[in-house]
């Protein structure tokens, strides 16, 4: 799914659920590949919680005002992004059923959906790993350049960080043919990596950061 700037102009950003911790920024260790940040969830609460949220990444951060949190080969269109939720009602992880997750990640206004809505959605796993939920899925999407459809594999993994009623969701994928030819390794080893836990409470106030931006590229 490589994107240039020429493909972003006159697109609706993507809404990804991110709010940034006011002050934070996301950093990658070129060394390790550690992406790190910190965001908000119940951001309109009296009391939001700070989410520190990280994952390891082979690919460098996506750079440009349509990313949120996002790293990406632009040369073959191998990808992670994070996500936020809708509120989960007061349900585990464990108790949502994998549409929850899927119709978050493939709305109309979604990451997936930037060049048209995502075709042949199909979970193939649904899994837990102590209190995170990995759900291995396949889907098509658009080709930028050609307008045809692209076979694409996809790891999400979700948890629910304490004290919140929101799921972090890290999505990483490649297209079917890679996924053969060994980027399925990659994939797994960034999801593997996420994590997404509540900030060390501090003498801080917890605000979300104001960001602005026009409402098309």
């Amino acid at each position: 799914m490589p994107m240039g700037v020429s493909g972003q102009a006159g697109k609706s950003r993507p809404e990804t659920g991110i709010i940034f911790r006011d002050g934070s920024e996301v950093s990658r260790d070129s060394k390790s590949g550690n992406v790190l940040t910190e965001i908000v969830l119940n951001a309109n609460a009296a009391e939001p919680t700070a989410v520190l949220t990280s994952f390891t990444s082979p690919w460098p951060l996506a750079k440009g005002a349509v990313f949120d949190v996002e790293c990406r080969d632009s040369s073959t269109g191998d990808a992670a992004f994070l996500s936020v939720s809708p509120k989960v009602n007061g349900k585990s992880i464990e108790e949502l059923k994998s549409s929850f997750f899927t119709e978050a990640l493939f709305s109309p206004t979604g990451r997936f959906a930037f060049y048209g809505p995502p075709t042949d959605v199909k979970v193939k796993k649904s899994y837990m790993v102590g209190s995170t939920r990995f759900i291995e899925l396949g889907f098509s999407i658009l080709s930028q350049s050609t307008g045809a459809e692209i076979p694409r594999n996809a790891i999400v993994v979700a948890s629910i960080p304490e004290g919140t009623d929101e799921a972090v969701m890290l999505a990483t994928s490649s297209t079917a043919t890679r996924w053969r030819k060994g980027t399925e390794k990659d994939v797994r080893k960034v999801s593997e990596s996420f994590k997404a836990v509540a900030a060390p409470k501090t003498g801080m106030k917890v605000r979300a950061r104001v960001d602005k931006f026009d409402d098309s590229f």
